[in-house]
Order: C-alpha cells, then structure tokens, then sequence
C-alpha cells in the first residue's frame, strides 16, 4: 500500500495498472494463440479457449494476486464485479452499438453453463466452501472448470470444418510475447491492488466495494473491447460469447486457484452473488426474446449497472437482513 506523501501516486498507479493489464493481456493471447497453432493445436479451439482466458486474464492476475497477498475483499470483489460489469456493462454498451443476435447454440450450451456456475458459486458460499472449507471449494471450483474445457474442446472438434492457416509468426518472437504478456500482466496487477487498497483507506471506503466497481470494471476491459469491436463488426456470436465464456472462466477457474491460498469471505458478500444470480437468470429470457439484445434492452441494461454501483456506494445492504 502506498504511504506518507505516496499516496498522491494511487490514483496515477490505477490508471497504469489497468492500462498494463489491458496491453499486456492482448501481448499474452497473441503469443499463446500463435505458439499454440505452431504446435498443430486447432484454431478453433485456440478461439474458443484463449479468447475467454486471455480477456481474463487481468482478473485472474488481480484475484490471484490479491489472494497471495492475503487480501480477500479485492480477490472475491474483483470476481463478482467483474461478472456483473460482463453482464450489464459489456453487453449493454455492445447491444447499444448495433443490436447483438443470439444463435440458439449459444441458448442451449454457453448460456446454461454460466447460471450453473453462478448457482454453484451462491451455493458454495452458503455451506462455507469458500470460506472454512476453501480448500474443498477451490479444488471442487477446479475439477468442474476441467470439465467445462473437455467439453468445450469436444464440442470444438465436432462443430470444426476446416482450420484457416494463420500467420504465426517467428517463434522466439511469440515466447517474447508470452514473457512480456506474463509480466505486464504481474506489474499491472501489483499496481492495481496497492493503489485500490490505498484509495479505499483515504476515502474510508470498504476495499471490497472498490473491487466491485473501479477494479472490476479496470479488468473488464478487455472483455468491453472484445464485444463492443464484434458487435461494431456484426459478430454477435463473439460478442456474447466472450461475455459468457469470460464468466465462467472467472468463477470456476480464478475463484478456484484463489480459494486454495485463503478464505476468501464469501459468506459476508452474499448479497452480491444473489445479485448476480439474478442478473444472470434475467439475462436467459433477454437472449430468449426474438433472439437478439436490442438497442432498448441494451440501455436498461446500462441503466440497472448505473443503479447497482450507486447501491454498492450508498451502504443499502437491504439483503443482509434478510439473509
């Protein structure tokens, strides 16, 4: 954490950690894509795969990171908001761009996957696997994200026609690419924790709502800039499936490496992943209707974002009673 005189420097730390994760995170997918086709891997399943990892790549960067250093509040807060921000933030701003079609593919396989995952993670936290049994949780969170790959490389092989060559470039250029995404991603991260934690103590405010909000959106840029380019270029099935795929790499995968180093104090954040359970459960008859997120559905959806940070700032924990 910053201090003294340092502290000046949060603000300006945040905003170059997010700009390393963001840039070092498309240095990273590039590297492991090319290296990845170099040694006869198919360039369907490097899309399907890389594209969800490398645009979350910054979140598990943060939530890993933050789990080493012992901070639990900004490696779980990272994860729900980042979901969240995927759901209300990213899609809202690509269905404004140009209305997003949803193929029924998409309905049927991706979208029931990622509610599993978010029921799993509520659950999970309600019987303490998060947090007194973390490590039961984690390596349950880890056994089933390796079952979401197998599926996903199975599916991957039958629906694949013919693989497009692709450039791929020298391969001491691509390993330098892997190195230089590595570690922009390990300094970007750095940055981001020390400076959120230090905005948090100077403004009073809970390190666990900075990671809702200012972290999670930081890290969700990649998965923003995926989308909103697809939906501009009438890619809709990369639009959402990036989204989709970005979330249940976050629960499964990065929830479940951080939860074999600490508790992560999911029993206390709750009323966030009931939040989310909800948002995800709307999000079934939204794709469902006509097929398509339109222009009015993608500005409600930026709408209820808007209302969900103002709740999180206002202190209004109406579930908690409750629960």
């Amino acid at each position: 954490m910053f201090i003294g005189n340092l502290q000046i420097l949060a603000i300006p730390a945040l905003i170059i950690g997010i700009l390393f994760l963001y840039k070092a995170s498309d240095i990273l997918v590039k590297g492991v894509s090319k290296t990845a086709a170099q040694i006869g891997i198919s360039t369907l399943i490097i899309s399907v795969l890389l594209v969800g990892f490398g645009t979350s790549a910054p979140e598990f960067a943060i939530s890993v990171g933050a789990a080493v250093q012992k901070q639990s509040d900004i490696s779980l807060g990272n994860i729900i908001g980042s979901c969240i921000a995927n759901l209300l933030l990213v899609l809202g701003i690509s269905s404004f761009i140009r209305p997003i079609t949803i193929k029924g593919g998409i309905i049927k396989r991706e979208m029931p996957i990622v509610l599993g995952a978010t029921i799993i993670v509520v659950a999970f936290s309600m019987l303490s696997l998060l947090d007194e049994y973390h490590l039961i949780g984690g390596i349950l969170f880890l056994i089933f994200f390796a079952v979401f790959v197998w599926f996903f490389i199975d599916c991957a092989k039958k629906e694949r026609i013919k693989d497009k060559p692709i450039d791929t470039g020298k391969t001491t250029k691509n390993i330098i690419f892997i190195i230089l995404g590595i570690a922009g991603v390990v300094v970007g991260a750095y940055l981001l924790i020390e400076s959120a934690v230090t905005i948090a103590c100077i403004l009073h405010i809970s390190p666990f709502v900075i990671a809702l909000s200012i972290v999670a959106i930081g890290t969700s840029l990649p998965e923003l800039v995926v989308s909103a380019v697809a939906a501009y270029k009438d890619e809709s099935d990369i639009a959402v499936g990036n989204v989709l795929g970005s979330n249940v790499f976050n629960i499964l995968l990065i929830l479940g490496v951080a939860a074999l180093f600490i508790p992560l104090g999911a029993i206390n954040s709750i009323d966030d992943m009931i939040i989310l359970l909800i948002i995800t459960v709307i999000m079934v008859p939204i794709c469902c209707t006509q097929n398509k997120i339109s222009r009015v559905e993608g500005v409600i959806m930026l709408i209820v974002y808007g209302s969900y940070i103002w709740y999180i700032y206002s202190g209004l924990n109406f579930l908690t009673p409750i629960l």
